[in-house]
Order: structure tokens, then sequence, then C-alpha cells
């Protein structure tokens, strides 16, 4: 079983101007602390995508694990650590087939039921939410809350990422209410390197 850093970093190309304030951004978290980086993009296209891609690999080198967002192809094609699938996106069994058995597989969901699923699943881990309001989704499930981060632990033994509106301010109770790990957006974006040292105080 892998092993999650409590902090699980998420760049959205859709929060950056341009690429150099991405790749900006990017390197001030690892240099912060941050060993695991997801980089999600619902607006480029795939050429931008793998380009973007591969500039965070060589700047980040083997210093993090970068996981692709929706994209096994882009994994591959980007060397990436990891890929990350929603309910909408490749089945986790179909990623599992491109990136092979040494990738790590993440899968989103949103209430008990796609828990059991994903639970059958070769993936490495699950992700849960969204846990609190969010904006960084345009059409965001519904809010599951604290009790929904504890039955989705009741349901399995993969590890848990929680997701969705999680700050400095509340990211000790997702921990406390069972997720392994919290993956965050908006509290890392200002002042990104004291942002996730503050993260890593918090959650220990």
């Amino acid at each position: 079983m892998i092993h999650l850093p409590r902090l699980y970093a998420i760049v959205d190309t859709s929060c950056f101007p341009d690429s150099q304030a991405l790749f900006s951004i990017a390197e001030e978290l690892v240099a912060g602390g941050v060993t695991l980086l997801q980089y999600r993009s619902k607006i480029a296209n795939a050429r931008e995508m793998l380009a973007q891609a591969r500039e965070l690999k060589r700047r980040l080198g083997r210093r993090v694990k970068l996981i692709m967002n929706d994209r096994a192809d882009l994994c591959l094609a980007g060397d990436f650590d990891g890929v990350h699938v929603g309910q909408e996106d490749l089945s986790p069994e179909g990623a599992r087939k491109v990136v092979g058995t040494t990738r790590w597989l993440g899968v989103s969901t949103h209430n008990p039921e796609q828990i059991l699923e994903a639970d059958k699943t070769s993936a490495d881990y699950l992700a849960i939410g969204p846990v609190f309001s969010t904006a960084s989704k345009l059409n965001p499930d519904p809010v599951v809350g604290l009790e929904g981060v504890r039955k989705a632990r009741a349901l399995t033994q993969k590890p848990l990422v929680a997701i969705g509106g999680i700050n400095r301010a509340n990211s000790r109770s997702v921990i406390e209410a069972g997720a392994d790990s919290v993956a965050v957006i908006s509290d890392l974006m200002l002042a990104p390197r004291k942002s996730a040292e503050d993260f890593f105080r918090i959650l220990g």
C-alpha cells in the first residue's frame, strides 16, 4: 500500500495567468515541503498540457511525485508518477491498462456507492469530496461534509484523500474525520511556500 503525505497539492491551470506563474508556484510549493503534486487542466489542449507537464517534470525532477489529472496517456508521455481519474473519465481499470502497475492510480468519489465501487478496483488511493463548498469546480457534486469523510473511511482500507474547500482553518478536522491526506488548491495560491509550511505544521 502506498503512503500519502498529509498535503496533496493541486495546481490548476485556470488559477494562473500563464505557464510561468504555474511553474513558479509549483517550485515554491516544493520548496515548502510538498512531495505530491497534481497537475490539472480543464482548459488547455493536449499539446499545451504535455508541454506544461514536461516542463514541470524538468524543473521539479525527482523531488516530488507528479500526478496527471484525467489523462492516462499524458501521464505516460510526460513521464509522471501517476494519474487521477474522475467519475466521467477513463475507468480505473482502463487507466491502469495505460499506465501500468508501477504508477499510482487515484479515483475521485462523491458518495458511499462510488467509494464501494472504486474500492474494488486496482486504484492505489481514493478521493472523497467535496468536503466543503468549493469554488474550483464549475458544477461541483453535493457537499459530503466531515460525515462523508467518516463514512468513506469506514468503507475502504485504501488511502483516502479528502478534497473540496479545504484550507488551513478546517484541514485538521478533515484528518481527524479519517482522511489520510487533504487535497488543496486555493489556499496554496497566495504565498505558496509559507502556505505549504503552515499546512504541514497544522497537520503534523
